[in-house]
């Protein structure tokens, strides 16, 4: 068995129930991707993107043969579409970072504007409630609070690739909604991550909060560059 075949085969006992290593890994890269984006450095993007392909076979134990009972099709997807939205991530904050939009860092963090943030309370309304019936139609296990944290993680996600220090809020209503429902689905290494994610956005919200009040906002505009100022 190479490495490969170990990774995806690979399980723990915890607590006497089996529990797969890919689980476990994916979620320490995941956690490395939130430590390096609470240092607002662009490996943040690279590294989660690793930990959402990882977690993406977790969830789908129909396909991938996990030990659980149960496929979360809400946590699957995001997986997919958390790929997506690092990929738009990752490419403006190594723009921010080229253009020096926040100095030695790949973002300055702002709060979002009252517009924006209508524009957010109004996207998790509408993801939530047109991802609710197609997990149900799926077979989703706990198709509501699956789709909040469907919807909820891409808002989040979206939020670090803009700088808006809201995002980090978003996370903690997303936690406290997937902390119970991984516990009952038997995701307890996922669950117990989310427990220490809950913990870590309250130290990246007043971090983020703190240097919002010096930093140049992120949406400001960039200077011209001189073939720009010259053409």
């Amino acid at each position: 068995m190479g490495p490969l075949g170990w990774l995806l085969d690979a399980q723990v006992d915890v607590a006497g129930s089996p529990v797969l290593v890919r689980e476990i890994v994916g979620n320490v890269f995941g956690l490395a991707s939130a430590l390096l984006g609470l240092r607002r450095l662009v490996w943040a993007w690279p590294v989660g993107m690793v930990g959402n392909a990882l977690l993406f076979t977790v969830f789908l134990g129909g396909v991938f043969a996990t030990p659980q009972e149960h496929d979360l099709y809400g946590q699957a997807g995001r997986q997919v579409f958390f790929f997506a939205v690092s990929l738009y991530g990752w490419w403006r904050w190594r723009r921010n970072r080229r253009l020096g939009v926040a100095g030695d860092r790949a973002v300055a963090p702002r709060w979002a504007t009252g517009r924006e943030r209508l524009g957010l309370l109004a996207a998790a309304v509408a993801g939530t409630a047109a991802a609710y019936p197609v997990l149900a139609a799926l077979g989703s296990w706990g198709p509501l609070p699956d789709a909040w944290i469907l919807t909820g993680s891409l808002l989040a996600t979206y939020g670090m690739a803009r700088g808006w220090v809201e995002f980090w809020l978003v996370w903690i209503a997303v936690d406290a909604v997937g902390v119970p429902l991984l516990l009952r689905g038997g995701f307890y290494p996922s669950a117990a991550m989310y427990l220490v994610y809950g913990g870590f956005c309250v130290w990246g919200l007043l971090a983020w909060w703190r240097t919002s009040r010096t930093a140049r906002p992120a949406d400001a505009p960039i200077p011209p560059t001189y073939s720009e100022a010259v053409a």
